[in-house]
């Protein structure tokens, strides 16, 4: 080999995987290459003066001056295009301020130009493309190219919603019972607020929506018709399925809780490839859309952090500082598998990109009514169908600022002081039992999922820009200094962790008190 690795780019097989052979050395594909980026050590204190134990409000850039200080070099652009092509790979893409290059190639053209093997694999989810250890790149082209992504086209995340099912057997303790997002929104105290003049953007990483069942879905509501506006990404687009087991259930919680809470507001849902490369390119794409400049993004999308290759997590969370420089806010869904977020190797792990310290992480509660009031509120467990709110500690990201002094609880009641990255921020209802009336594919259903969570709190961020005339940004350091804002859940546990007075590793510092939010 002539070339050096790329830090950070070594993939191993998925658990199962069974190889199939070599991969056509004629497909044609695409994959991002992202170039670092220029004033990096300007970007950085731009990125801590807002993500510091105080956040300084009103320092954000706009795109347009995002774009002109912190875009790749032109440079930097200029050496990566002359070593794609001098492989024979076309450039069909160019975004500065993504700092990305989208390259167009064969198997064979991308093997020789980065020294990998791309074999066909078999498992458990179908059939992927994928390599085994390091990327290799040109000396010229060590610390320009940050990561090489989609060579390997694996599903990267799943969504993290859950439908209600019959319970077999004995009848549930309690009975089941939904709540529209309105009612959700109104047991929590939202400010009043129609979100005029903002747009949300949603993450959907496979499915789509029908448009004929939002109008239907938003009438029965009483609250209008969003506007609602599908963008591509690297080729992907609204394709729903029809199943609403599938990605449609997804597509449609979100923009439904998001569309009913903030009527008046754009909603633009990013469509991308269930990959690492789709996923990175969506979130950059959002975060510097200057047609339709969404201030928050809603993410129902993760998995394990183990599962994610450290150029690709880094990418990701990269991603999530540019957009807080640029004053939008990053809501995502803290998963649906508890302390153990789906891998049973017998350890805990948290969910990525919940895990990042630069997003709003949202786990997952049981919520009681009586009348208008909250009854009781406890940390979702459902044990019997297997889900609960997705929390723990971060074995890849430090601990940040403003979750210093905290500690984390275990189920048996132990504490010690939290030493990473904890995740979630916050919480809301998700319960299946308890969740939320949607439609979809034609059904009315009942859909819980910290996937309506990410929604519900971007919708509630929504209102509060919109009041205040400009963008939160990032809100976590003043949601740490006042966790009296928030509605503290004290009761349940997630598996490994137990609910606790104050910040905890299953809801958070608790879920939304709109009321006391307005002065966030």
């Amino acid at each position: 080999m002539s070339g050096h690795p790329l830090a950070g780019s070594e993939r191993k097989l998925l658990a199962g995987a069974q190889s199939l052979g070599r991969a056509d050395r004629g497909e044609r594909f695409e994959v991002s290459v992202l170039i670092r980026r220029q004033n990096l050590d300007d970007f950085n204190t731009q990125v801590e003066a807002l993500t510091g134990t105080r956040g300084q409000r009103g320092k954000h850039l706009s795109r347009a001056d995002f774009a002109r200080r912190f875009s790749a070099l032109p440079a930097d652009i200029t050496a990566v295009k002359a070593f794609a092509t001098a492989h024979g790979l076309v450039v069909v893409g160019e975004h500065p301020a993504r700092r990305t290059l989208v390259l167009s190639g064969t198997v064979a053209q991308f093997e020789s130009a980065f020294e990998v093997e791309l074999n066909r694999y078999q498992h458990d989810k179908g059939t992927y493309r994928g390599r085994v250890g390091s990327i290799q790149i040109p000396e010229n082209l060590v610390g320009v190219i940050e990561a090489v992504l989609g060579l390997d086209n694996r599903p990267q995340a799943e969504p993290h919603f859950r439908l209600r099912k019959p319970r077999p057997g004995s009848p549930p303790a309690a009975t089941p019972t939904s709540f529209t997002p309105l009612q959700v929104a109104s047991l929590y105290q939202f400010p009043a607020g129609t979100g005029s003049g903002e747009c949300v953007g949603i993450i959907e990483l496979g499915g789509g929506y029908r448009p004929e069942d939002l109008a239907t879905y938003f009438k029965a509501l009483g609250v209008g018709s969003p506007d609602v506006v599908a963008v591509s990404v690297d080729q992907a687009n609204n394709n729903p399925t029809g199943d609403a087991n599938g990605p449609d259930g997804e597509v449609m919680l979100d923009i439904e809780v998001v569309g009913a809470l903030v009527p008046q507001a754009k909603i633009a849902v990013y469509f991308a490839p269930n990959t690492d490369a789709g996923f990175i390119d969506a979130v950059t794409t959002a975060a510097h859309d200057t047609t339709n400049n969404p201030s928050v993004l809603s993410i129902s999308w993760g998995g394990p952090e183990s599962t994610w290759t450290p150029q690709s997590s880094a990418a990701l969370d990269s991603a999530f500082q540019a957009a807080i420089a640029m004053g939008i806010t990053v809501c995502t869904a803290s998963g649906d598998n508890g302390s153990a977020d789906g891998v049973s190797d017998g350890a805990d792990h948290v969910d990525f990109p919940s895990s990042s310290p630069h997003v709003l992480a949202c786990g997952g509660t049981s919520l009681t009514a009586r009348g208008s009031s909250i009854a009781s509120e406890v940390v979702w467990n459902d044990g019997a169908n297997g889900g609960a709110s997705g929390g723990g500690v971060s074995t890849v990201f430090a601990l940040p600022a403003w979750q210093e002094g905290l500690k984390v609880t275990s189920a048996a009641g132990a504490t010690q002081p939290l030493s990473m990255r904890g995740v979630p921020d916050v919480s809301g209802d998700a319960d299946p039992e308890t969740g939320y009336s949607v439609r979809i594919d034609g059904t009315d259903t009942v859909i819980g999922g910290t996937s309506a969570v990410a929604p519900l709190w971007a919708a509630l961020i929504t209102r509060l820009n919109a009041a205040a005339g400009t963008p939160l940004g990032f809100v976590n350091p003043a949601l740490y200094q006042s966790p009296g804002s928030l509605n503290d859940i004290v009761s349940g546990n997630n598996g490994d962790f137990s609910a606790a007075s104050g910040w905890d590793a299953c809801t958070g510092l608790g879920s939304p008190n709109g009321s006391r939010l307005k002065s966030l």
